[in-house]
């Protein structure tokens, strides 16, 4: 199999545990040795006071230049609200068979939506927002099945409905995607 090197980079305060937990979800799901750095941004700079949000779209350009490079795959981990401009907000980007894409827990947290917190939930989600935005770095696009984590999601119920795992179809096509033999199965 061929081995991949997945870094995920915390920008802003995560708990060491939290992060350990992303990386033994990502490492399931991907040939890879997971790697957990840190990071730091001025976010002032990807603010876009209008929409009171963080522009995902420039602010996953800059990881890209200065993060990426000693990686074949990275995650930015943040905890703001992103956006990009055709929609209202996203909990993560990438880039379709690139090496970078970031993801935020800002909308995951049950808090947001008048709910009693979930710190499990929370992590579950992430987790799934992050395996998510991997795949689309390996060349992984929307799923149409609903369980799959590549399905698209655009609300947190969308999240809470998939698996943490890519679907069978999913797995075959990221086994062709890396040309390499055969994959755990599910």
């Amino acid at each position: 199999m061929v081995q991949q090197n997945i870094t995920l980079i915390s920008f802003g305060y995560f708990e060491k545990s939290f992060l350990k937990e992303i990386a033994s979800a990502v490492k399931k799901e991907f040939p890879s040795e997971v790697r957990i750095k840190e990071g730091h941004l001025d976010l002032s700079e990807f603010f876009d006071p209008t929409r009171r949000q963080y522009n995902a779209t420039k602010l996953l350009k800059e990881v890209d230049m200065l993060f990426s490079s000693d990686s074949a795959k990275t995650i930015g981990l943040f905890s703001v609200d992103l956006f990009i401009p055709i929609l209202t907000y996203i909990f993560g980007q990438a880039i379709l068979s690139g090496r970078t894409g970031l993801a935020s827990h800002y909308r995951l947290n049950n808090e947001r939506y008048g709910m009693v917190p979930d710190a499990a939930l929370l992590l579950e989600r992430f987790e799934k927002e992050v395996i998510h935005e991997l795949g689309h770095t390996f060349g992984l696009v929307h799923c149409h099945t609903p369980t799959c984590v590549m399905r698209s999601g655009t609300y947190v119920e969308d999240i809470d409905q998939k698996e943490k795992g890519l679907c069978r179809n999913c797995q075959v096509e990221l086994e062709t995607l890396l040309n390499v033999g055969t994959i755990k199965p599910k």
